[in-house]
């Protein structure tokens, strides 16, 4: 029998006006690797502190075995200042005491998470921050793990490698996160927290979803069946009450508290959060296009000059409903890419084309565009007034913000008072009144629970205009995207149809063959060598289109940005029909040769770049 390390029993955390847990039992022992799910605000972070013993509770009682150890990942880890991270991840600050690891271990997680050991903890990012806590946490191997939310801020390779190192703990682990990928990779075990209630359920998180629907499914038969009750009890009383009103008060106090507990059960039942958005049906079919960008960075090392290259000779066209998720590791420079693309930085070398009526939106990771002591209500009316625009619709901006799960009295809080995932929702909620006919999503998962993530996955399958994403949460790339940019070695961003999932295939593919092709390749080398084959080059052709097209895309741009300015003449057609006709034609015949043209440059673009990376 597996030895129980850590139980509560029966708490309850109560916040004034209602509960937010209550009547909760949890037993954990060795070998549990518990996914704790939940929407945002449910109450998981508190449950989580109240098993580290950094929460006080109003009922119930925490247990931990003699002598075991429980080590605790914050979302928000605050660090010891001007202390190296190598000293913070030896000795441990906090809850987990002065637990001191041999330096060389310290240093190899710190490393592992891109960081230098050396380095001093004052100006760490949020991102580098939670890094430091989570090489701590895991470098002690506690007999109890918590940890909030750990795949945020943390590439994909940093994920993985983390899995695997989960995989292999022998303790109990407790984890909260919205990466459907990372929990079925790592669960074994389910707690749901809704309504003050905490479920549990055993198993791969894989049969969560059907799990928990059925439970709704149940809660909803059981909110007809008492609605059923009240109507009835409701249609006695008016019947009846007058003749029996002494004797018959204690059933009218039953149908005041069925009434009671039918509002809290609606009110739990209808709070769901609701994305709509609106595209400018405008533009063009070409959206975006990179001309041969190169992109660098000064090197990390004070020891070198030569900058560090983020991607070189990038060609790629974004046309129109395209989803695009890009990824790659942390600085591989997928943030400069997009900001390049949207004009916002210049690279080292290129250009980006523009095409015809594009309307981009931002989501920004660092929300660096939330003013802190703005509130909700001032970040969608910056003009004042108290209406915001859906849809074609005013809606108040106390409702509108109610469908992105936020409660009146937040409204008007400070931005610096939110947490995490209510500024994230914040910025959607700013994202989807704003007009637009592309949209720019960077890492827009960290801190959003998964209701939130699946409402904003069928944002995207609804949505008519562009997409792009940078994103490590696999599922959400695989639910959101058509094709893959991934950032790999020497500065190439290399195009993959499919989402994350078939990258991986092609990858793990790529990576048995390659022994295969050295086998071979050695092999052939030690035969008697073939003739030299013929030097792959450019033919002529190729060569007059690389020096004649540019030329030939700027005349068809500037012709058709002219037959768009005629076209704008509101008395044009009635003035002359004929002429309106004929540059109707005009306009499609140029764009159909803008298109021919511009796929032609890329495709001898893209043979020249494979030539010269063969030779």
């Amino acid at each position: 029998m597996a030895e129980n390390l850590l139980s509560v029993h029966d708490i309850g955390v109560n916040l004034g006006d209602r509960w937010l847990v209550r009547n909760v039992d949890i037993s954990l022992e060795a070998g549990d690797r518990l996914c704790l799910v939940g929407r945002n605000g449910a109450g998981k972070s508190t449950l989580l502190k109240i098993m580290a013993n950094l929460a006080e509770i109003d009922e119930g009682s925490l247990w931990v075995a003699p002598g075991k150890t429980v080590s605790y990942l914050p979302q928000a880890p605050e660090l010891p200042k001007s202390m190296s991270l190598s000293s913070i991840v030896q000795h441990g600050t906090g809850s987990d005491g002065d637990l001191i690891i041999p330096t060389h271990k310290a240093d190899a997680y710190l490393t592992r998470m891109g960081l230098d050991p050396s380095r001093l903890s004052d100006g760490l990012s949020g991102g580098e921050a939670r890094r430091v806590a989570l090489a701590r946490a895991l470098v002690k191997a506690p007999d109890v793990l918590l940890m909030d939310e750990p795949t945020n801020h943390l590439d994909l390779p940093t994920i993985t490698w983390m899995e695997d190192i989960l995989m292999t703990h022998n303790g109990a682990l407790v984890v909260i996160s919205h990466d459907r990928a990372f929990l079925r990779r790592i669960g074994n075990g389910t707690l749901w927290i809704d309504h003050g209630k905490c479920r549990r359920r055993q198993g791969s998180f894989d049969g969560f979803d059907d799990w928990a629907d059925t439970i709704l499914a149940e809660e909803a038969v059981r909110r007809q069946k008492l609605d059923r009750r009240i109507i009835a009890e409701t249609r006695w009383s008016i019947e009846g009450i007058s003749a029996r009103r002494k004797r018959n008060q204690g059933r009218m106090r039953e149908l005041d508290e069925m009434r009671q507990q039918r509002a809290t059960m609606a009110a739990g039942a209808s709070r769901s959060s609701r994305m709509l958005t609106t595209t400018i049906d405008s533009g063009g079919q070409i959206v975006l296009e990179a001309i041969d960008l190169t992109a660098t960075v000064p090197q990390a090392s004070p020891s070198s000059d030569a900058p560090r290259i983020l991607f070189k000779h990038f060609n790629q066209i974004i046309r129109k409903g395209d989803r695009i998720g890009i990824i790659g590791a942390n600085g591989a420079g997928k943030s400069t890419l997009v900001k390049i693309l949207l004009g916002q930085i210049a690279p080292e070398s290129g250009r980006v084309r523009v095409g015809f009526g594009l309307e981009p939106s931002y989501f920004d990771q660092q929300r660096e565009t939330l003013k802190p002591d703005a509130t909700p209500w001032q970040v969608l009316c910056p003009d004042g007034g108290d209406t915001v625009e859906r849809d074609g619709r005013n809606l108040h901006v106390k409702r509108y913000l109610q469908d992105f799960l936020f409660d009146d009295h937040k409204a008007t809080q400070k931005v610096r008072t939110l947490s995490g995932g209510e500024q994230n929702r914040l910025l959607l909620a700013r994202l989807f009144i704003e007009k637009h006919n592309m949209l720019v999503l960077d890492e827009p998962t960290n801190d959003l629970d998964m209701e939130t993530l699946e409402l904003l996955q069928e944002v995207i399958a609804d949505y008519k205009g562009t997409v792009i994403i940078i994103s490590h949460d696999r599922d959400f790339i695989d639910r959101s995207v058509t094709s893959i940019l991934a950032f790999e070695d020497d500065g190439r961003i290399i195009t993959h149809a499919g989402g994350y999932s078939d990258y991986l295939e092609r990858r793990t593919k790529q990576a048995i063959r390659k022994p295969e092709a050295s086998a071979k390749a050695s092999a052939k080398n030690k035969a008697p060598r073939p003739e030299r084959r013929r030097e792959r080059k450019l033919s002529f052709k190729d060569i007059h289109a690389l020096e004649t097209l540019p030329n030939e895309i700027a005349a068809l741009e500037d012709s058709i940005s002219g037959i768009e300015e005629k076209l704008t003449d509101p008395d044009l057609f009635a003035r002359d029909a004929d002429l309106f006709q004929l540059l109707v034609k005009q306009l499609e015949a140029e764009r159909h040769l803008l298109a021919k043209q511009e796929q032609r440059w890329l495709e001898v673009a893209l043979l020249k770049d494979d030539i010269e990376k063969d030779s």
